[in-house]
């Protein structure tokens, strides 16, 4: 494989932003974005966790250039007003909708729009921030979708996206990330149609954990106990979230990257390098991407033309 996650392509002069970029695996999206030059906007709902991710980066790279916008995905108004914020900061060479809710709420809940919450969050708000802030891209510019092999675990009912008829919280999770899979695939077919040379592509982390990432101060901070424990129970299946970030920044980075591709690791999708997959035929498939674009523009009041 010629590339590598730890020799990155010099990104002096260009943007990225990051939605959920304060934690996790998007946390060191941020930093290895950052490490290589790139101008990085954290994305989050909080101030103060994005200083202290901010904090944490430049102790790893000290003249990183770093903003922090305002965003709250589960509410329109707040991703309206952190588009506005992040146009102001272009041109953007990359977009990247990693923040996501993953603990599920045991009955369902919903946005202050009225929208189910895991696919209110995860995907019609980075939907609705995405149209937004199109025009912002260079262009070459990348969308990248944070994807989830969930959707191998649970059948789409694109009937009952919104689990209006039955809800179950891993359920709602994996129907939130088939809207992702669905709108990163056709949104590159679209932009296929339409000759642009921006691209559209998805990323999953594998069985990224804290545990076994690089430690850093305010981001990976753990009981000693929960630490031992996930070490022991799976070390041999997973990685750390600084390795789970890896699929994502090869998205971003890789300049031989095709519009479309899927990366995830490549050992079992579970850990690994990065390398490209087979998405889920039901997230692909064109049927779906056409009726999930049409939805998101009735569900968020957003309309997505190109």
């Amino acid at each position: 494989m010629s590339w590598s996650p730890t020799a990155l392509p010099s990104q002096r002069g260009t943007t990225f932003v990051v939605t959920g970029g304060n934690a996790g695996v998007g946390y060191f999206t941020s930093e290895q974005l950052a490490g290589a030059g790139a101008r990085v906007v954290l994305a989050s709902r909080s101030a103060d966790r994005a200083a202290t991710a901010m904090a944490a980066i430049r102790t790893r790279v000290p003249d990183a250039a770093l903003e922090f916008v305002e965003l709250d995905l589960t509410s329109l108004a707040s991703v309206a007003r952190a588009a506005d914020g992040i146009r102001g900061l272009g041109p953007i060479d990359g977009l990247i909708n990693n923040a996501g809710l993953v603990v599920s709420p045991p009955r369902r809940q919903t946005t202050e729009d009225g929208l189910e919450l895991l696919v209110g969050g995860n995907f019609f708000g980075h939907f609705a921030l995405t149209a937004q802030v199109f025009d912002a891209l260079t262009p070459d510019g990348r969308v990248i979708g944070l994807g989830s092999q969930s959707t191998r675990m649970v059948r789409l009912n694109a009937g009952d996206l919104q689990s209006q008829k039955r809800y179950q919280g891993f359920r709602a999770y994996a129907f939130s990330k088939h809207a992702v899979h669905g709108f990163a695939f056709e949104l590159d077919r679209r932009l296929r149609a339409a000759g642009s040379s921006r691209l559209s592509l998805l990323a999953h982390p594998g069985f990224a954990i804290t545990a076994l990432a690089e430690q850093r101060s305010g981001i990976t901070d753990q009981s000693r106990a929960r630490r031992l424990s996930e070490i022991v129970l799976f070390s041999l299946v997973a990685q750390g979230k600084d390795h789970g970030a890896w699929p994502t920044v090869r998205a971003a980075l890789d300049p031989d990257a095709v519009s479309g591709t899927f990366y995830g690791p490549s050992f079992g999708t579970l850990r690994g390098l990065p390398a490209p997959l087979a998405p889920v035929a039901s997230s692909a498939s064109p049927a779906f991407g056409s009726r999930l674009w049409d939805l998101a523009e009735e569900a968020t009041g957003v309309r997505f033309s190109l």
